[in-house]
């Protein structure tokens, strides 16, 4: 576009037009794919052990119904995921009016954020809480408030003494990642009792199917009893469709109308919809991969603490290590003999690598190298 003549015109910076919180946003980081690491350090054979995949991948049932869709690639999917819905609904013993689907769990977070938070209002997490709760709180505008970890756990003592009248979100994750840690349902139950009806909590269960404990809790069979509770799921993990980005909110129906009017269409592609319909049939995978978490987790356990190494006690299908000095050193070695785990410094967190379970033989690799870079 032409100026016009005689007049100078001030070209705006791109940060000056956005909004104020945006710049001093710092964005997710994912897990460094293996064939950039090749790419970048010249290594071959790089293993990946960085995002909580699942090694195992997805189901037999769930490639299949992606494969057929092959022949669909043209035409939108449901935008309403009318059949997914309905799956997920008939899951959980609940009604298709109370599932809100997203481009994986954490467009669900996105979507309260959207909807429940702005300026002038609050919302509280924990400390080594998930990096997406701040990162959706900030980019609306609103604040958020951290409440210390106890046991690099949630402490919901000090997470309801951070609650007031601008608080509308409280994010809990149960699970936690990167920590791997877990509440159970007598506390949690009472913690919800306990909040005012303008205050919603959203629990992320993003890691419920790993977590073997008798006392935690399916908080999708809660939300009869509070209103103000979302329960949010993936199946990125233990059924293996991270490449896919599908998961879901279950709420009252109230809040899944609004999240839903907040929601982009399309924001679920139909190879996705239809894998994750398989994947939820298909109990035997699920098993094996369960399994197959739980015996390795042991191994892998066993290995850290054959090292000299502590650990955080993790529910979850990756285990939070202490190396005892700057995990990022350690890291970049790692790295150099083609292994990818994931440091935790910016979740407050400076000496611990988390390691997510891999193959028996991708486990052995790691503990392999791991030892390789400590020992000098």
């Amino acid at each position: 576009m032409r100026g016009i003549p005689g007049v100078q015109v001030t070209i705006p910076t791109f940060l000056s037009l956005a909004q104020p919180q945006i710049g001093t946003l710092h964005p997710y980081v994912p897990g460094k794919p293996p064939e950039r690491l090749e790419r970048e350090l010249g290594v071959s054979g790089a293993i990946k052990l960085a995002s909580n995949e699942n090694p195992l991948g997805c189901g037999e049932a769930a490639r299949d119904a992606f494969q057929r869709c092959a022949a669909d690639l043209a035409r939108y999917p449901d935008g309403g995921g009318f059949a997914l819905r309905e799956a997920i609904a008939a899951h959980h013993h609940l009604d298709p009016l109370q599932v809100t689907l997203g481009n994986g769990s954490n467009d669900v977070l996105d979507l309260v954020a959207r909807t429940f938070l702005g300026p002038g209002l609050e919302s509280v997490y924990s400390e080594h809480a998930f990096a997406v709760y701040p990162i959706a709180t900030q980019t609306v505008g609103a604040t958020a408030r951290v409440a210390p970890a106890h046991a690099f756990g949630h402490d919901l003592n000090a997470i309801a003494a951070l609650i007031g009248a601008r608080t509308r979100v409280i994010w809990i994750a149960n699970p936690n990642n990167p920590t791997g840690t877990w509440l159970a349902a007598e506390p949690l139950r009472a913690f919800l009792s306990a909040l005012p009806p303008t205050c919603l909590c959203v629990v992320d269960e993003a890691y419920f199917d790993y977590v073997a404990a008798p006392d935690y809790p399916d908080c999708s069979t809660w939300l009869s009893a509070f209103p103000n509770l979302i329960v949010t799921r993936t199946f990125a993990k233990v059924h293996g469709l991270a490449a896919l980005r599908v998961g879901y909110g279950l709420s009252h129906p109230g809040i899944a109308d609004l999240l839903n009017r907040v929601r982009q269409p399309f924001n679920v592609n139909a190879p996705a919809q239809v894998a994750a319909i398989a994947a939820l049939g298909d109990t035997a995978h699920l098993a094996r991969s369960v399994a197959h978490n739980a015996r390795e987790m042991g191994r892998l356990v066993a290995g850290i603490e054959a090292l000299g190494l502590s650990h955080i006690p993790s529910v979850g299908n990756f285990l939070s290590v202490d190396l005892g000095r700057p995990a990022g050193p350690v890291d970049q070695a790692l790295l150099r003999l083609g292994v990818i785990c994931r440091p935790v410094g910016n979740y407050g967190l400076p000496n611990h690598l988390r390691i997510s379970i891999g193959l028996a033989r991708e486990n052995d690799r790691l503990l392999a190298a791991l030892a390789q870079v400590l020992s000098g």
